[in-house]
Order: C-alpha cells, then sequence, then structure tokens
C-alpha cells in the first residue's frame, strides 16, 4: 500500500514538473511540444499574446471540434432521479448528487509552452485539433473580414509534429508528413515545392544541411519551384526542437501573417482594417 502510494506521489511530481506555476491562471509546459501553432507577437506582451490566443482558439475549436458539456442532460437527469428517490436519506442524496457532477471535465486541448524568448509564442494542440486547419479556419475569416480578433498576434505557423533536431529524426517525421499527404497520389503527374525553413536560437544544424535532408524524402515527381510551388513544407527550428507542416495555401494566406491581410483588406477599400471588431 505504501509502495503504491509513492509511485503515485513520484508520478504527480513527474507530471508537475512538466509544467510551470500558473500565477496567472494560465498553465504553461516548461517544453515545446507539438502538434502546435508558433506565433509571433509584439515585444513585451507575450503573456498577454496567450490570453487572447486561448480564446481565439477555443472560439475556432468549439465549431469545428465541439467538446460534450460535462453537464449534459444525462449528468441533469441523474441528479433529478437522486431527487426523486425520496426513500433515500439526505445523506444519500447529496452523495449522488456529488458522484454526478464530479464526472471527469474534458482535458483541455490547448497549452502554452514556455519559450522563455521575446515575440515568440507557442501553443500545443491535443487531438483532435489539427493545428494547419485550425490556423487556416482563422487566417481565411481574417482574409474575409479584415478583423484579426487579436491585438497583440503577428504570424502563425502551424507545425502537425514535432521531434529532436536530428537530421535522421526530422527525415523520419519529414516522410511520415508527406505520406500521410500524398496517401491519394499516384506519382503519376509532376507536382511542385518548397521548403519554407526558420531557425531561431539553434546553431547546431545548417541550413543547407536541414533542406538538402528534407528534400531527399520528398518524391521525385516532386520538382523544386522556388516562386509558384503547390505544395510547401514548412520546418520551424527552435533551439533544440523541430516542427514541421504542410501546407498548400502558404502563400495564397500571405504566409499566416494576420497584420497583412488586414492590412491588404484596408487598402483594397473594403473596409477599415480592425485587429478587434468594433462594438
Amino acid at each position: 500500500m505504501a509502495e503504491s502510494k509513492q509511485k503515485s506521489q513520484s508520478s504527480e511530481k513527474k507530471r508537475k514538473r512538466n509544467y510551470l506555476s500558473a500565477k496567472d491562471g494560465i498553465s504553461r509546459r516548461k517544453f515545446v511540444e507539438g502538434p502546435g501553432i508558433w506565433v509571433s507577437c509584439v515585444k513585451g506582451k507575450e503573456k498577454q499574446t496567450v490570453g487572447e490566443l486561448y480564446d481565439l482558439f477555443e472560439s475556432i475549436a468549439a465549431d469545428i471540434w465541439p467538446i460534450d458539456n460535462p453537464q449534459s442532460p444525462e449528468t441533469k437527469s441523474e441528479i433529478d432521479k437522486s431527487r426523486e428517490q425520496t426513500e433515500l436519506s439526505i445523506e444519500e442524496q447529496i452523495k449522488a448528487e456529488v458522484t454526478a457532477f464530479k464526472r471527469p471535465k474534458s482535458e483541455q486541448r490547448l497549452t502554452s509552452c514556455h519559450t522563455n524568448t521575446p515575440c515568440v509564442v507557442f501553443m500545443s494542440c491535443k487531438p483532435p485539433l489539427d493545428p494547419v486547419h485550425l490556423v487556416e479556419t482563422h487566417i481565411r475569416s481574417v482574409k474575409l473580414t479584415g478583423t484579426t480578433r487579436t491585438r497583440y498576434t503577428h504570424r502563425f505557423v502551424p507545425v502537425s509534429a514535432t521531434c529532436y533536431t536530428d537530421l535522421s529524426d526530422i527525415q523520419t517525421l519529414c516522410k511520415s508528413l508527406l505520406e500521410r499527404h500524398f496517401a491519394h497520389d499516384d506519382g503519376s503527374s509532376t507536382h511542385t515545392y518548397k521548403i519554407e525553413l526558420r531557425i531561431r536560437n539553434h546553431d547546431t544544424l545548417t541550413r543547407s544541411a536541414v533542406i538538402e535532408a528534407i528534400a531527399e524524402c520528398v518524391p521525385e515527381t516532386y520538382k523544386v519551384n522556388l516562386t509558384h510551388p503547390a505544395l510547401f513544407v514548412l520546418v520551424e527550428i527552435f533551439k533544440s526542437v523541430c516542427g514541421m507542416s504542410i501546407s498548400t495555401d502558404y502563400y495564397t494566406l500571405r504566409k499566416y501573417n494576420v497584420m497583412e491581410l488586414a492590412n491588404d483588406f484596408a487598402q483594397d477599400g473594403n473596409a477599415e482594417g480592425s485587429r478587434i471588431p468594433q462594438t
């Protein structure tokens, strides 16, 4: 019994070590883990950016991937049923109600990861959230309306998965993502692609080495096109972490830069671009 308790406490301590204390009510992981979304923001406003990103992404995710309400009609019926059982004692009725309300709440699907870097925020996503779909849904809305719904956010870079900054690991990750993307491609047609690589706070792997390693993973039917590619392999290296995703509309959506999209909307004469919708 004592041994089991010690294991439980050890597991809990290990879990807590992966998180920073939430003094402002926002939990943060100590380490960057994908899938997730890199976000560049106004310097000195990283904390505020995290707050507005939670609101933004949770709102979009709720429409695309709804969460079952823990206080559902089923839960309510259990409470009503306990009240109808008049033969139970007061203590038993209270116990029944408490049990009904203690159903597990839905797990948090977005978590801010600690980057310790000015102007850089990372939001980790849990399934079923798809970072690329999440970001592109928002970006298309900004392109259509000119409203960013944020004050401090500049640009998004979604990553479908992350790995350690080792060339063999990067190639394994790249092959996995490309296989999913090429699942319905019979290889009979010639396509074009471009590798979009950004390296920050990292000096071990060179840019040319990373690009060459990723290019080796792309099917031969895909040819490099640096101006109008049909496919983008987005690669973000930050310290010892490499994140990657596949996109087909990266240039069309202004490299996921909401400020540029809002400015484009205003310059086109549609309306005055707005960071936050006016009420």
